[in-house]
């Protein structure tokens, strides 16, 4: 009897990214492996989900790998939900999203892709992880993360995570890591600017930049983590309620 986990590998910088074909081989070596993820880039899609277009799902054949493989039309949180309720026939034991060509690290955590596939899988009561790296390159050299891929997705399996809860890795830059770091997410934020054009035909448009500004002095943040050459894993949980401010909230005169 065959008692392999059954893992659903998916992405937000599209299917054929080097980032989902290493994350790919490594789960090879785990489980039996399905992908489902999106035909192209949809980073800083966050949460997004298809409702108003058509969606299109269909089986494709990339490499040779054992893994059954399918391209969808759709935003990375989309790809966990037909994964979950039209490819396949049993839930599975782990969703893994990435490698991300790209830091998810801080306030990055809401804006990403890579991290809401990993969030719509936890809302399913799937155990999820969500990897990223910080380097952007199509051509980032990803094989020193596989062995900690490996090792963290296999903590997962035998451990599981707590209801609502997900994790959100990010590795360094680099060909050899200081070692792992539990953290917490850095408060940080972007500070954005947008610049204004015109098009040939002299219409206005706006193109957005801005640079990232890290508040947070801490030692025990992902920031910090990634900064001084660790891997960082931050247990991310998608209850947003202010559980802290109810009791004082309860005091206003409403």
């Amino acid at each position: 009897m065959d008692n392999r986990p059954l893992i659903l590998v998916t992405n937000d910088d599209g299917i054929t990214a080097p980032g989902i074909r290493n994350l790919i081989s490594v789960m090879n070596e785990i489980g039996d492996v399905v992908v489902v993820a999106p035909d192209g880039p949809q980073s800083g899609m966050g949460h997004a989900v298809t409702i108003d277009e058509t969606l299109y799902c269909s089986k494709i054949k990339i490499d040779d790998g054992p893994q059954k493989e399918y391209k969808s039309s759709g935003t990375p949180a989309d790809c966990v939900k037909l994964a979950v309720s039209q490819i396949l026939d049993r839930r599975p034991d782990l969703c893994v999203s990435g490698v991300n060509h790209g830091s998810n690290s801080s306030i990055n955590v809401i804006y990403s892709g890579t991290m809401s596939a990993a969030v719509e899988a936890g809302v399913e009561g799937i155990p999820a992880i969500g990897f990223s790296l910080l380097d952007y390159s199509w051509n980032a050299n990803f094989e020193p993360l596989k062995e900690h891929i490996k090792l963290i997705a296999l903590n997962v399996l035998e451990n599981g995570l707590p209801d609502g809860v997900v994790l959100n890795v990010n590795f360094p830059k680099s060909e050899e890591f200081n070692g792992i770091k539990i953290c917490r997410q850095a408060r940080a934020n972007w500070v954005e600017e947008f610049e204004k054009r015109t098009n040939p035909r002299g219409r206005d448009y706006y193109w957005l930049t801005g640079k990232f500004v890290n508040m947070d002095k801490g030692e025990d943040t992902d920031e910090w983590a990634l900064a001084h050459n660790y891997i960082s894993i931050v247990p991310v949980q998608f209850d947003l309620t202010a559980h802290h401010f109810i009791q004082k909230l309860n005091s206003w005169n409403l």
